[in-house]
């Protein structure tokens, strides 16, 4: 069931009998800014740590304990243009618990987390917010440490030079975090709360009416709220971008970024799965079969895209010294797929791959909610079990050769062992 609760304020609720737990989503979507992700950020750990009802984190996790274990969590994401503030709650069904007005209590937590957060005097409270600040700053600076994670950051910054929203991260950077003050922040939240637009998710053995009447309460403003566009595009260019930088690593990382045409909801968007599955999304694909097990080239090769930023990623740890041959081999795999070189057999052990994938995520509740947020989102985009099932086995090998082709290099970024 999908409904209006205000201006830019949808509730979609999915009944369902499958699990004995209820799981609840209120997802804040604005526009990517590299001047608010690291706020915005920050306010997700300001929200989860306590409130102005439980000052402590050890009064909010009391006060979890007594819906009967709820888990409950703040966090961000990026999708396309979109930055996500995500606030999510899981607790089991009243019913089996003998409490019938479970929800509403939840509800009811979620709206103290909300609305009441621990501000005094027009600024979050000082202690909190100086240790969550020292928290953000000490994981943004530990970026570098987690070598795969920051190789792939670089190849982001290098992919989308010439913007830059979309080279900062969901989380943000350091040098927008330093700035941030226990007063800023009251202002971030506000404008969260009155200007986002507001998704709301409930899945579970629940009545419809039931949880309209009781999100219905919530004491959101009914003001004009942004609904930006959330597919990010970018002009074309014969430039590759490349960059090389040392660091004290064993293994070099060198990533790949592609640029594509195909975006979420085209017609293609079947065929761009196919080919991932048989670039380097599977371990049957060409980057896993021939450049990590046949050529024994790299410890690990991989693909996957973003079909909301038009952006193909190729992710490989090698021996720094290997760095031009796996180059030519990646290219040559690429190539491979240009020329149509699949077997029968890999087209179908690929297009099963996916079919399962895709069955497997219509019992996960998350799955099921993200589903339901693009459904909102791009209504047109929706379909049947049916029709996504046909939309994988209508593929040809002609449609995988189509998508290699339109596939161009953009950037290189590698980061290789110093020799100091």
């Amino acid at each position: 069931m999908s409904v209006e609760l205000g201006k830019g304020i949808n509730l979609e609720v999915i009944p369902t009998k499958k699990y004995k737990t209820t799981r609840i989503l209120i997802r804040f979507s604005a526009r990517h800014s590299e001047k608010t992700a690291a706020a915005r950020t920050l306010l997700t750990s300001l929200l989860e740590t306590n409130s102005l009802n439980y000052p402590t984190q050890n009064e909010l996790s009391t006060r979890l304990a007594e819906l009967y274990g709820a888990s409950f969590g703040v966090s961000v994401a990026k999708k396309g243009n979109l930055h996500q503030v995500n606030v999510g709650m899981s607790l089991v069904n009243g019913s089996y618990v003998g409490n019938e007005n479970l929800l509403n209590e939840a509800v009811a937590f979620l709206q103290e987390i909300l609305f009441a957060p621990n501000v005094k005097d027009g600024a979050f409270d000082e202690k909190t917010f100086a240790t969550e600040k020292e928290n953000l700053l000490a994981y943004l600076k530990s970026m570098k440490e987690d070598k795969q994670t920051y190789a792939s950051l670089r190849l982001q910054e290098l992919f989308f030079q010439n913007d830059a929203d979309q080279k900062v991260p969901s989380f943000g950077t350091v040098a927008t975090a330093k700035g941030l003050t226990a007063t800023d922040l009251v202002a971030v939240h506000q404008k969260m709360l009155n200007e986002d637009h507001i998704d709301i998710f409930v899945i579970g053995d629940v009545e419809p009416k039931n949880v309209q009447e009781i999100f219905a309460q919530m004491p959101f403003l009914n003001s004009e709220r942004v609904k930006p566009e959330i597919f990010f595009t970018q002009s074309h260019s014969n430039i590759i971008n490349e960059h090389v930088e040392y660091d004290q690593v064993i293994q070099a990382k060198l990533n790949l970024a592609y640029q594509i045409d195909t975006y979420y909801g085209d017609p293609s968007r079947f065929a761009l799965m196919v080919f991932n599955g048989l670039f380097g999304g599977f371990p049957h694909s060409k980057l896993f079969m021939n450049v990590r097990e046949k050529e024994s080239l790299a410890y690990y090769a991989s693909s996957s895209f973003d079909s909301f930023r038009g952006l193909l990623k190729v992710q490989t740890g090698i021996d720094q010294e290997k760095r031009e041959a796996v180059l030519h081999l990646i290219n040559e795999q690429l190539e491979s797929l240009r020329q149509g070189e699949v077997t029968q057999e890999e087209l179908a052990q690929t297009k099963a791959m996916l079919k399962n994938q895709y069955l497997l995520s219509l019992d996960n509740p998350q799955a099921l909610m993200e589903n339901a947020y693009l459904d909102l989102w791009l209504p047109h985009t929706k379909m049947s079990e049916e029709a996504f099932i046909a939309g994988i086995d209508e593929v040809s090998i002609e449609a995988v050769k189509k998508i290699a082709l339109s596939v161009k290099l953009k950037a290189i970024y590698c980061l290789e062992r110093s020799e100091s």
